[in-house]
């Protein structure tokens, strides 16, 4: 089974009730996971408040974008909020500010590299980690050698993105990996779906917690860090074909099982 937005056929709106006349199930869909992601990150202390930002392409529309308005609380983020935005500026439906970073950001990602979702935070342990001098982050646990070899690494941190030339920049610096660590600044993830790439931020702030906790225990002694070795990596990211769920059966069970804590704790997304 291959995970896509439309995949997760979890309620669209509130319980049991329709999508906008004007609304296709897909794009209900897109809006609804990308406000779940939206309070998600706030549940899971990945957000500043108002800050950073999130992005779906829009179903069947490569060109378009969907965001939550700047100016919103990631908590109280619904799929109704939703406003779709080109790369040139242009508010297509919704209403409410694009915040200028994030069309610099986001849309000539979209557009260089293909990715259907960008998410983009300064989660702290991913941070703090861009904050060192040697910021790469290594194969030391099962988690963190999926993430071996799809990071990539801007070096350089130019200040605040006010213009397009400095998405394609990141862009090109992202190439075909799965992130990149932004040297004093925070981190970008892309995916397939929304699933996928949240699953990416949430499973990458954790390692890099890891990271920095074995990093402090071993400071000062002879104790250092215990890098797995290149072939038990390619073992942690070869599919078992014995396996009955695949990587995107596993992102939408997460996903889902996600949605189900929010519905419990932080409802109101759907909406």
């Amino acid at each position: 089974m291959t995970a896509t937005i439309s995949t997760i056929r979890t309620d669209c709106g509130q319980q049991g009730q329709q999508p906008p006349s004007d609304e296709t199930p897909d794009l209900c869909l897109a809006k609804t996971h990308l406000a779940a992601a939206h309070r998600l990150a706030a549940l899971h202390e990945l957000d500043e408040g108002i800050d950073n930002h999130f992005t779906v392409t829009v179903p069947g529309n490569q060109n378009q974008y969907l965001i939550l308005p700047f100016g919103r609380h990631w908590s109280e983020a619904r799929a109704s909020d939703m406003m779709i935005f080109t790369e040139a500026g242009e508010t297509v439906s919704g209403s409410g500010p694009v915040e200028l970073s994030a069309k610099c950001i986001h849309a000539p990602i979209h557009r260089i590299v293909g990715a259907k979702v960008v998410m983009h935070t300064h989660q702290t342990w991913v941070t703090a980690l861009n904050m060192l001098e040697d910021n790469r982050l290594h194969p030391l646990s099962q988690t963190a050698a999926f993430f071996d070899g799809h990071i990539a690494y801007d070096d350089v941190y130019t200040g605040l993105a006010d213009s397009l030339e400095e998405g394609e920049r990141l862009a090109k610096v992202l190439g075909n990996k799965h992130a990149i660590f932004m040297k004093n600044h925070g981190v970008l993830v892309v995916g397939d779906t929304v699933a996928q790439a949240y699953r990416r931020l949430y499973r990458l702030e954790r390692v890099c917690r890891m990271q920095l906790i074995a990093m402090a225990a071993g400071r000062g002694t002879d104790n250092k860090l215990a890098i797995l070795g290149s072939d038990v990596v390619d073992r942690v990211q070869t599919i078992n074909p014995q396996d009955s769920h695949s990587r995107a059966d596993r992102e939408q069970l997460f996903f889902e099982a996600m949605m189900r804590v929010l519905d419990r704790e932080l409802p109101g997304y759907r909406d």
